[in-house]
């Protein structure tokens, strides 16, 4: 947005902040808020504090550098106000896990390390935003952020208090991290109708969790991935000691991987079908689902009854599941799989149309870090990197909310400020 763009929303800004910001006890922190969300929108490659201070008629440096980095002022409240502005406005179809590698020069900025970073294409010094967005085919909106903390941090005291991070954080794997933001959300009474990830979190543990917290979820998993067919039959030994145990059925036939699965189905076996309206036509591809049974040593047995763990038996049955494939036209192979928990009468489509809701995360992405400044953030605290990516992610909000109220009456601008004011001292 250009200077005169963002002024003809000042009244609509002003309402926004004095709602998502109500939490926040001081005026002038509340009205620092308001600047720094103007800066983030306004045009301009750098959304340094002292970028966007530069460009702001009342931008003032060192009060913004204060305001993000050593203010206390509580995100949480305010996470939680987005959530609520946001989720009814989206009507979500999936909530997305995801996660976004930021770039970052030196050592002594919290939580980097040398990671594989996409935005280079390699492993590089860098940090890793995860977070949890609610999608719908026409608009998203972040809901929750984690900020990775690499194992090699636990124990280095010196970069923890350089960096204040709080003694009770400490490393988390990134399935425990998505399991820990749902789990905040639904504290706040936000529940998802489906959660979509892709293959790096298409893991067990995943499907576990989420299954224990009775959220059905459609995940991209790996090739080699194991599984047993739908109909395969776990199968029992003959006793033979009359005082021993009863030997338990297992399966006996080693579990293909999915790719192999997917592989004997035959081309035959995939539909075409579209999944959304894209800027040349409908978007296109040939799919298969088919029921299929998880296996490994890391997928949960199914809950037991009391009888059942009386006996410490158990039928050897796995849990089955929806197996998704995508067979391109052209292609050799299979490229893509995913696991669904979704009732056996789900139509493909719909799986297909949630697998593909992704594309909606990756447009958040761009927007947030190259619209609005998610990476540029120059500071080097926990407290500053949250209040920062809380600050991008209720401007996100606004013009989300803007996007989509187009018809809504425009306020007259309120400045009569120039746009590009000279810096004075």
């Amino acid at each position: 947005m250009d200077a005169h763009e963002v002024n003809r929303v000042r009244v609509k800004l002003a309402l926004c902040v004095a709602d998502v910001f109500a939490s926040v006890p001081r005026k002038d922190q509340r009205a620092k808020g308001d600047c720094y969300l103007r800066g983030l929108m306004l045009d301009g490659r750098r959304k340094s504090v002292q970028a966007m201070a530069w460009r702001l008629p009342d931008g003032n440096e060192q009060n913004l550098q204060q305001f993000v980095n050593q203010s206390t002022w509580d995100p949480v409240p305010v996470q939680r106000r987005i959530c609520e502005r946001m989720l009814p406005l989206i009507a979500p179809m999936a909530w997305v896990i995801d996660d976004v590698p930021l770039p970052k020069d030196g050592r002594m900025s919290v939580a980097v390390a040398p990671q594989y970073c996409g935005a280079l294409g390699k492993r590089a010094n860098c940090q890793v935003a995860m977070s949890v967005h609610a999608a719908s085919e026409t608009a998203s909106c972040p809901l929750q952020w984690r900020l990775f903390l690499p194992k090699e941090w636990d124990a280095d005291t010196e970069r923890r208090t350089a960096t204040r991070i709080p003694p009770e954080i400490a490393h988390r794997e990134k399935w425990r991290l998505a399991l820990d933001m749902l789990d905040r959300l639904a504290d706040w009474g936000m529940r998802p109708t489906v959660v979509v990830a892709d293959a790096a979190y298409g893991t067990a543990h995943l499907r576990a969790g989420l299954a224990d917290r009775g959220i059905d979820y459609v995940l991209a998993v790996r090739a080699d991935l194991s599984a047993h067919p739908f109909d395969a039959q776990p199968v029992a030994p003959d006793r033979n000691d009359p005082i021993g145990c009863w030997p338990q059925p297992r399966y006996r036939q080693p579990a293909p991987s999915v790719a192999a699965l997917a592989a004997g189905l035959g081309q035959e076996a995939f539909v075409s079908l579209a999944w959304r309206q894209g800027s040349r036509g409908a978007l296109r591809s040939r799919f298969t689902a088919v029921r299929i049974r998880p296996a490994g040593k890391a997928v949960e047995r199914p809950i037991r009854t009391a009888a059942s763990t009386e006996q410490g038996w158990w039928n050897g049955i796995l849990p089955d599941c929806w197996l998704l494939v995508e067979w391109p036209k052209g292609a050799e192979a299979p490229t893509d799989c995913w696991l669904s928990s979704l009732p056996a009468d789900t139509p493909i489509a719909d799986l297909v149309r949630l697998a593909k809701v992704r594309w909606r995360i990756e447009h958040d992405y761009r927007e947030l870090k190259h619209g609005l400044g998610l990476d540029h953030f120059e500071g080097r605290s926990w407290p500053g990197w949250h209040h920062h990516v809380t600050l991008v992610t209720a401007a996100h909000a606004f013009l989300t909310q803007q996007r989509l109220a187009p018809k809504a009456p425009t306020p007259a601008s309120l400045s009569t400020r120039p746009s590009t004011p000279s810096r004075t001292s």
